[in-house]
């Protein structure tokens, strides 16, 4: 007698909680998707999020916060002043991903480094065109690379060399990604897909109601980026992916290939078989970079990383003995491959 009295006095409660779950369900379904794009670092950017509230304006004021700070191409950035040595006092992005940058730096034992602008450069890459480069102008310049040259002192960053440049270009475009979905996520939205550049986050699920689909571009050489077939699709819901790849920019001179990625290490182009690294990782900054670092490395070297670091998820493409595109994929994205 006593349980179904109890019960009773339970049926008011239990019915408010699902007439209030059904309305909130209700409500998500309803609710319209924004979508915004535009030109941020150079690049295009895609926004969809689901929201009665439009955000563009600030999400356009976060990007350009970033772009403040990060870009070498804004004479009035951060990153600028450091470059001709203008007294400046770092805001927190730009120690937010130095940081990120440093660490990644010492984890590919300086695959990546954000020092690599002036080889970058030199190749016809990047911010300033340049003719090709012989040995002696590539020895000269590796002088003034390597990311352990650059420090930290109090507030301020300390270059060995006032000619060292800084470009955060293979980690910018991730970090401002990461920054508008903290933006949203500050504002309660559960919904969204950030795209700026090809590095992506995402939360929850699209206008379909369905996980977000990406897809993964087959590598072939395509300059003019018109090439739209795909490699493979994945479930990136919940998750930041970043592609890197060698089949976009680059040119040919005297019969020979120069892709953009350059070794920080030799100061050449790289000239192995990884032709595309897609990443995906809890923030698209990380992705970003250790995309950009994995083509720098190639296959092996960046299989023995992702051994080390169980958080990061890839998928590669390749060129195998034949001249075949083949893949390989760390087998913990083997749930998110919706289409070999």
């Amino acid at each position: 007698m006593q349980k179904r009295s109890k019960l009773i006095w339970q049926l008011p409660f239990l019915t408010i909680l699902i007439i209030g779950t059904i309305l909130i369900i209700r409500e998500q379904q309803t609710l319209p998707y924004q979508h915004h794009h535009g030109l941020i670092f150079g690049t295009e950017y895609n926004i969809t999020y689901q929201s009665a509230t439009d955000y563009q304006k600030e999400i356009e004021e976060e990007l350009q916060k970033v772009d403040l700070s990060l870009s070498p191409f804004n004479p009035h950035s951060i990153i600028t002043k450091i470059n001709n040595n203008v007294d400046v006092t770092p805001n927190q992005m730009f120690l937010d991903v130095f940081g990120l940058a440093r660490q990644i730096s010492e984890e590919t034992n300086g695959a990546f480094d954000i020092t690599v602008a002036p080889l970058v450069n030199a190749w016809g890459f990047g911010f300033k065109e340049g003719k090709t480069p012989d040995s002696h102008s590539i020895d000269s310049l590796l002088q003034l690379v390597g990311y352990e040259k650059v420090t930290l002192s109090g507030s301020k960053v300390k270059k060995a060399d006032p000619r060292i440049m800084l470009d955060c270009s293979a980690i910018a475009k991730g970090y401002g990604s990461d920054v508008v979905a903290r933006l949203l996520r500050s504002k309660d939205v559960n919904n969204f897909m950030i795209e700026i550049g090809g590095e992506i986050v995402t939360r929850g699920v699209n206008e379909k109601r369905l996980p977000w689909r990406i897809g993964v571009t087959k590598p072939t050489d395509d300059s003019l980026q018109v090439n739209t077939e795909l490699q493979t699709i994945l479930n990136v819901t919940d998750k930041a992916m970043a592609t890197s790849g060698n089949y976009r920019n680059f040119y040919y001179k005297g019969g020979k290939k120069y892709a953009h990625t350059v070794d920080p290490k030799t100061g050449y182009p790289v000239q192995h078989s990884l032709l595309s690294a897609t990443v995906l990782a809890p923030d698209c900054a990380t992705a970003d970079a250790y995309a950009t670092a994995f083509m720098v490395m190639g296959i092996d070297r960046a299989r023995k990383v992702i051994e080390k670091h169980q958080e990061l998820m890839v998928y590669f493409i390749y060129s195998d003995a034949k001249g075949n595109n083949a893949v390989w994929y760390s087998p913990s994205l083997q749930p998110k491959i919706i289409q070999p």
